[in-house]
């Protein structure tokens, strides 16, 4: 009995501790990395199907093509569709750097920092050039 109460008191003080995702501060490469990823799955799930059928409505007819500029001349969608371009862009900087990390380029601490940075600006500042375009 004795030794069975022991045994608990030792896998109590084992057992991990409980952490708060939304409390501990992530470095920066690790937030490009998460931002990476999900900005792929958005590229993927909205993106393909809206890209898609964009292009049906605006090889379908030329009734559709001028359906197809109106909705996409409004504010709901120019924004939409700048949120969709900050998540090719930021998706194909990031995979650049990580593409460079494959290659043992810019694998140090230092290096690695700097490139978050690169690519964090670099993906802001090209769809804000882009969607100059837009808007």
């Amino acid at each position: 009995m004795v030794a069975r109460h022991l045994g608990s008191k030792k896998l109590q003080r084992t057992r991990p501790k409980f952490l708060n995702l939304m409390e501990i501060r992530q470095p920066l490469p690790a937030v490009i990395s998460f931002l990476h990823r999900v900005s792929g799955v958005l590229l993927f799930f909205p993106g393909i199907p809206l890209l898609l059928c964009g292009l049906e409505m605006t090889l379908s007819s030329p009734q559709d093509y001028a359906q197809f500029q109106s909705l996409v001349a409004s504010p709901l969608s120019k924004t939409a569709l700048t949120l969709l371009l900050w998540f090719f862009l930021h998706h194909l900087c990031a995979g650049i750097r990580f593409l460079a990390l494959d290659l043992h380029y810019g694998g140090a601490l230092a290096q690695a920092r700097l490139t978050s940075r690169v690519v964090l600006a670099a993906g802001i500042i090209l769809t804000l050039l882009v969607s100059l375009l837009i808007w």
